[in-house]
């Protein structure tokens, strides 16, 4: 859609008459032959006949969506609490304890935006770590009843199928008439080789089911009658999508500016009609939504544990450009160790279109270049896909040229963007050309036009097939210790006492982040998996994790090594430092922990002997860590 211009082009609406996907079931025609049927005392009753209306057809699509993002997610369902994604699982872990502390905000009144039951004593500022309080406080009644675990699969779930049926509701009702049209780019919309990756540990990043409207309603101020109206509806969404995922809203704006911007390079005379709604519309949203978000922001970007920028270890995560022509890991086609090295990590795939879809795409713009929309497309979809690529632009691995992203990291806002994630973006585009080239193939006044639906439906399945979701990989984690769940440390830790982990909580460890979510975090813990400044210093550059920690460190180095070293007395005052600064109750060390004899010994040489409590190892220093020892 376009400013200022009316929806679709002027053929006809084949859901006049109930649509491609229609089927009428008649009754059989009475002939002259027939006998002549006796006269009834009353008239009878014409039979009903079925119709795939349109609302008929809209639920199935959305069913079929809500089974796609089952049979996903079916590897995790089977056990939510014993089974993670394969390869990586701190995120899950992380998010789960949001869904917890979402609980504590609804039901006891805590504070929403910062918390000290992790990173004891320090804590972590909430608002700069994407807290998914817009999810987190919805899905608390599954949370008391079922666990973060199961909570935690839900929002996978219905974040897939969630985004692509807002896509499918946005599409079908503002920019294709075509019902089918539609599912087809909602589906690439909902299930794309991105997507997928991302469903394995955001579920704040496949939440996108306010996109789509956000999107529709910029669209509408572009020719509103109405904009003060539309602009309070437009701050709404946008105030809800800030506490979903403030980066994926950014990237929304920074998409309709780029397109809006692409349509009136094309056509100025469109300016002209839509400047003032669109004007005026954008200047109350930036009211409301700024008066609504404006103490959250300031927590976010002055409060206490603030930092200004993000870790270097994913400032510079780009895509490779072969990235765009492989299929995803997660894929039918996806194979992980062809994939080596085209992506930060297995979780940002942002791209891995496939060569089928890449060439459809690019020919799907020549095929349709009188467009003013597809032109706006192409051109938004490409200026995303080369901001996608980073700082450095590289080919299978091996660095070309500096990339365009060098000259606009260093930008207020931009400098806490993940650029690889830029390909979101073009994965949207695609799947509204998709939309669009379905519904002008389906158009097409051609005589064989049974040739026409038959070549447009292998051209996508050439295209989607190698792409096709498949179920994410998983692997088995350690249960919840039985010490936890059967609360026995209650006895130990008291309300500002930490329960400090052997090896200690960080971003390789987050095992006892899933301890305190299960306990719906009614025990601290220190360390953990989060955003934070550097040594603490708000205002500093953000890193991953809590001050620097010489013993976390020294346990973490045991727990890989499986060597126990042998300490002097300047590390076991160390360590008491640290426990002490912790205001630590008790040290406890699973017993089926890796390692766990090398890093009990390891311990003992710190703290003294262990003794076991049900399932794990424990050292009461209580004695040790108390103002007066």
């Amino acid at each position: 859609m376009t400013p200022a211009e009316p929806r679709g082009d002027s053929t006809p609406d084949p859901d006049a008459r109930g649509g491609p996907l229609s089927v009428m079931v008649d009754e059989p025609p009475v002939t002259a032959d027939d006998p002549e049927p006796a006269t009834p005392a009353t008239p009878a009753e014409p039979r009903r006949r079925w119709r795939w209306t349109p609302r008929r057809q809209d639920l199935a699509v959305y069913g079929v969506f809500l089974l796609a993002a089952l049979w996903v997610t079916s590897g995790i369902w089977a056990d939510p609490a014993g089974r993670v994604a394969a390869l990586y699982s701190s995120d899950p872990a992380q998010v789960q304890f949001f869904l917890a502390h979402s609980v504590r905000v609804v039901l006891h009144g805590e504070y929403p935006f910062y918390t000290d039951q992790f990173n004891y004593p320090d804590g972590v500022n909430l608002m700069a770590n994407t807290a998914i309080l817009a999810l987190g406080i919805p899905m608390v009644p599954v949370t008391l009843l079922f666990g973060p675990a199961v909570s935690f699969v839900t929002l996978v779930t219905l974040g897939l199928a969630g985004t692509a049926a807002a896509w499918y509701r946005v599409l079908s009702r503002h920019l294709v008439r075509h019902r089918l049209a539609a599912a087809v780019g909602a589906w690439f919309c909902g299930f794309s080789p991105a997507m997928l990756s991302h469903a394995n540990w955001h579920p704040n990043i496949i939440s996108q089911f306010l996109l789509p409207f956000i999107v529709w309603r910029v669209l509408v101020l572009t020719r509103s009658t109405r904009p003060v109206r539309d602009g309070v509806l437009l701050a709404l969404l946008v105030t809800a999508q800030a506490f979903v995922n403030e980066e994926i809203l950014l990237f929304t704006a920074l998409a309709c500016g780029v397109f809006l911007f692409a349509v009136v390079v094309q056509h100025r005379e469109r300016w002209a009609a839509a400047w003032r709604p669109l004007g005026v519309g954008l200047a109350v949203c930036a009211v409301l939504a700024g008066a609504l978000l404006a103490y959250p922001l300031w927590v976010q970007f002055a409060g206490p544990m603030a930092y200004h920028g993000l870790s270097d270890t994913v400032r510079d995560y780009g895509n490779d450009i072969a990235a765009f022509f492989t299929p995803g890991s997660t894929t039918l086609g996806g194979n992980e160790r062809a994939n080596v090295n085209l992506a930060p990590n297995y979780s940002e795939e942002n791209a891995f279109f496939g060569w089928s879809l890449s060439l459809l795409a690019v020919g799907i713009v020549v095929w349709l270049r009188r467009e003013v929309v597809v032109r706006a497309l192409g051109a938004t979809g490409l200026f995303f896909a080369v901001l996608s690529l980073g700082e450095r632009v590289s080919w299978w691995d091996r660095d070309l040229i500096t990339g365009p992203w060098e000259l606009l990291v260093k930008l207020p806002l931009l400098d806490a963007v993940v650029p690889t994630r830029f390909g979101l973006i073009t994965t949207v585009v695609i799947g509204v050309l998709l939309a669009r080239a379905v519904e002008r193939a389906a158009a097409l006044r051609v005589v064989e036009r049974r040739t026409v639906r038959t070549l447009t439906a292998a051209g996508l399945v050439f295209a989607l097939l190698p792409i096709a979701p498949m179920p994410l990989r998983v692997t088995t984690r350690p249960a919840v210790p039985t010490f936890i769940t059967a609360d026995r440390w209650r006895q130990y830790v008291g309300p500002d006492q930490t329960l400090v982990s052997v090896p200690v909580p960080a971003m390789g460890n987050t095992d006892p982040m899933r301890w305190a979510a299960s306990t719906d975090l009614a025990f601290k813990i220190p360390g953990g998996y989060f955003l934070a400044p550097r040594n603490g210093v708000t205002g500093d550059p953000g890193r991953f994790g809590g001050r620097p920690s010489g013993i976390g460190e020294l346990l973490a180095e045991v727990e890989a090594t499986g060597r126990t070293p042998k300490l002097d007395d300047r590390q076991r005052r160390r360590f008491l430092d640290e426990l002490r600064h912790w205001r630590a109750a008790i040290v406890v060390l699973p017993l089926n922990e890796q390692n766990a004899e090398p890093l009990r010994r390891t311990v003992e040489q710190l703290v003294g002997p262990a003794r076991q409590e049900l399932d794990v190892w424990l050292w009461d220093v209580r004695t040790l860590t108390s103002p007066s020892a």
